[in-house]
């Protein structure tokens, strides 16, 4: 078979893999068995609760919070609300949504506890808020959060009374400022009997649901999830870098605290968030019953775990494109770039000299600066002169991931598109994210493995050789490398490609790795027309952003959570 062939054939595979990864499993219907979580019987709930906004302090939040404490009650768990007064901040921000200043307004969370077999065991938590922001009836945010753990009790009472205590708690204040959560973490005498939390968020409307947030020392809880859940979604990569940003949910209240902690969301349909138009027939019930799914699977067996996972080192883990979360301890990534260093060495014996090693290094660097420099120049076009719309730019991101995907490959064309490598200007070109990769396992251990363990694969087809066997073998290694660097330019540009879309120039070149032994190039003057309609097809696009406000939200108080 032809390299082109072969060279198709991956990325054809590689897209529908990517494709999979990112996309929500069907919605169950109503219908469904006793046991099995069905988005369509959590819908009810989505459809009461989000029927329209339900500021904090306001009489729709107190019909919202009479109808979970039924729900709750009905399941036959034991409710009970515990109000306390709003801190100053919050009733300033309440005021400047509502428009009825109260310097001290009642806030009240909802608490129901599902009895265990033993109830001397550390409980489970599942935690998420039932105040939304000005305006928006917040069906994702966080309405899906409260249907999906009211219908995992449901599920969870059917298969009969559970080895510990299931409890829920469904803060208020949330968008003002955690309060719900800070004031049962720091004053509510439950939080004792509580050993582990799952927390459940949204920003947007739809997409897969991912576990991005851990409670430190991680290892024993990754690896209760990793056995349990069995669509995963997430990684130690988005953990690492939700450390780093400004961000706050309902779980940052646990954080220095002794409880086991995992904060699920989905962010998909970002032109939702904190919109009037996140109601419940916008809601993708694709991501409801993917999140649902998830912390059910995760639920059962935190209840019958004993004991509870606690606090071990942290480790790698991702979910290999949905199929099952891959967990390895840190020091494995050392391992897979000394196999990486091997077998680019062998790859270099095989022909061309130092001199095409530096081209091909020049070409990969070429190709990274390329990109960050076109990512980061098209999504300046795509600003305004006025000040930029938080909401705005987070509509924008189906957008500007087209633009980035663009501007992405004419990128690649112009450094790589003519180049046909010798075995050692393939292994040059590996050589500056091989060293990144050493850069990453040093400094982040459990996020270097999005470098290190596509440039050891890479290394590996390399070392393979141009046998129709190597180009089978590069075809096996290089299709999961490039569904899962879509599937990571996918949440990148989803989490900061309104801001820093520059990142995906990473993932493209980890993709381009991963099946350039199998690229035969094209004429120079083909690779430069091609690149020039990509780049005016990503200037285009980042025009339609910057003379079109996408966004159809309220003011917020804050720009960010």
């Amino acid at each position: 078979m032809s390299k082109r062939l072969i060279l198709l054939a991956a990325l054809v595979l590689g897209i529908l893999l990517g494709i999979r990864a990112t996309t929500p499993p069907a919605p169950v219907g109503a219908d469904a068995p006793p046991q099995v979580f069905s988005a369509g019987r959590a819908m009810a709930d989505v459809r009461t609760i989000a029927a329209r906004p339900h500021l904090a302090a306001s009489p729709e939040n107190a019909a919202v919070r009479a109808h979970i404490a039924g729900r709750m009650a009905a399941m036959g768990m034991a409710v009970h609300e515990t109000p306390f007064t709003a801190p100053p901040e919050s009733a300033k921000r309440l005021a400047w949504w509502s428009g009825k200043p109260d310097p001290a307004p009642t806030l009240t969370n909802v608490i129901g506890v599902l009895p265990g077999k033993d109830r001397s065991l550390p409980a489970v938590l599942l935690m998420a808020h039932h105040d939304t922001v000005g305006g928006s009836p917040g069906a994702a945010d966080d309405t899906a959060g409260i249907a999906s753990l009211l219908e995992t009790v449901r599920a969870v009472r059917a298969g009969g009374q559970p080895a510990r205590d299931l409890i829920v708690l469904i803060t208020d204040g949330e968008e003002l400022g955690l309060d719900g959560a800070r004031h049962f973490f720091t004053a509510d005498p439950l939080r004792a009997h509580i050993g582990a939390v799952i927390n459940v968020e949204a920003r947007g409307g739809g997409g897969r649901t991912t576990l991005f947030e851990t409670s430190a020392d991680n290892g024993a809880a990754i690896a209760r999830a990793a056995g349990a859940i069995a669509r995963p979604g997430g990684s130690s990569l988005a953990v690492f870098i939700y450390k780093v940003l400004p961000n706050d949910t309902d779980l940052t209240e646990t954080r220095g605290g002794p409880w086991t902690g995992y904060n699920f969301a989905f962010i998909g349909r970002p032109q939702l968030y904190h919109s009037p138009k996140a109601t419940p027939d916008a809601l993708d019930q694709g991501a409801l019953q993917d999140m649902g799914a998830q912390v059910l699977d995760l639920t059962r067996a935190l209840l019958v775990a004993e004991p509870l996972p606690g606090r071990a080192p942290d480790v790698v883990f991702f979910d290999a494109l949905g199929f099952a979360l891959v967990v390895y301890p840190p020091w494995v990534g050392w391992a897979m770039l000394a196999v990486g260093a091997v077998c680019l060495g062998l790859a270099a014996r095989r022909g061309g000299g130092w001199r095409d090693g530096l081209a091909g290094a020049a070409r990969m660097l070429a190709l990274i600066g390329l990109a960050g420099v076109m990512l980061w120049a098209v999504n300046a076009l795509s600003i305004g002169p006025d000040k930029v719309n938080y909401y705005d730019r987070l509509a924008a991101i189906p957008r500007l991931e087209v633009m980035a995907l663009c501007g992405g490959m004419a990128a690649f064309l112009l450094a790589l598109g003519a180049w046909k490598a010798k075995p050692a200007g393939l292994v040059g070109a590996a050589l500056p994210l091989f060293l990144l990769g050493l850069v990453l396992q040093a400094l982040a251990p459990t996020a270097g493995y999005i470098v290190v363990l596509p440039v050891m694969l890479a290394a590996l087809a390399m070392a393979a050789g141009e046998s129709a066997g190597g180009r089978l073998i590069t075809l096996a290694l290089g299709v999961p490398v490039i569904g899962y660097m879509i599937s990571m330019g996918h949440f990148v540009m989803q989490g900061v490609g309104p801001s820093l879309p520059m990142a995906a120039a990473l993932p493209l070149a980890l993709a381009v790795l991963a099946v350039l032994p199998l690229w035969e190039g094209l004429s120079a003057r083909t690779a430069r027309m091609v690149a020039a309609v990509l780049l005016v097809a990503a200037l285009g696009t980042a025009l339609t952003v910057r003379l079109d406000p996408l966004a159809d939200t309220v003011p917020a108080y804050s720009a960010d959570k």
